[in-house]
């Protein structure tokens, strides 16, 4: 039996991600030794979307709740490493948090995250060199003219839930109800 029709056979037919039954095609979850046990039937959306990471959308892998628990070890390495490229989004750091996998399952997984994570793109830090994350709370350390908005953001008031942005020298947050880049030297973490 071919590798394709192992994987249809384990999975009833059906992407093992979300479950799509249409377009499927076989992946192999690298490192692979090129058997049905390092690879995994997708469809061409989860295919499109592991293979080119910036096409990404975050609701499509909300079915990964689901797919993470799979007893499939194959299965649970590219939950995780989806999951763990979409972690800024708050919700799938949540469900990396309740994943269990076993140490050479999760050795894995991680395996294909290094070489992301090789990025040399400088960390985001606030006024005092703290680093800054997606999602963090920042207090402004003095008044900054809004242009376009026509108000000033006043010292000391609080930004909750920033969004890091391309430049590490800024973010994004809401003052006064309007979302607004912010020069990250004059901000501190809350």
């Amino acid at each position: 039996m071919s590798i394709e029709q192992n994987l249809m056979e384990r999975s009833g037919s059906k992407c093992e991600l979300c479950g799509n039954e249409e377009n499927l095609s076989v992946y192999e979850v690298t490192p692979s030794d090129g058997t049905a046990d390092t690879a995994i039937l997708v469809c061409q959306t989860c295919k499109e979307q592991i293979e080119n990471p910036e096409t990404m959308d975050a609701n499509h892998w909300r079915c990964l709740n689901d797919s993470m628990w799979s007893p499939i070890a194959a299965v649970q390495v590219m939950a995780y490493r989806q999951l763990h490229r979409l972690r800024s989004e708050g919700w799938p750091q949540d469900l990396l948090d309740m994943m269990y996998l076993e140490d050479d399952t999760k050795a894995w997984a991680e395996s294909g995250i290094v070489s992301e994570e090789e990025d040399d793109t400088p960390p985001t830090k606030d006024s005092n060199g703290t680093l800054l994350q997606e999602g963090d709370d920042v207090t402004l350390i003095k008044d900054l003219d809004v242009k376009g908005a026509g108000f000033t953001a006043k010292r000391g008031t609080l930004v909750k839930n920033i969004h890091l942005t391309d430049n590490p020298l800024h973010i994004e947050g809401k003052v006064n109800g309007t979302q607004i880049v912010l020069v990250a030297a004059y901000l501190k973490k809350a």
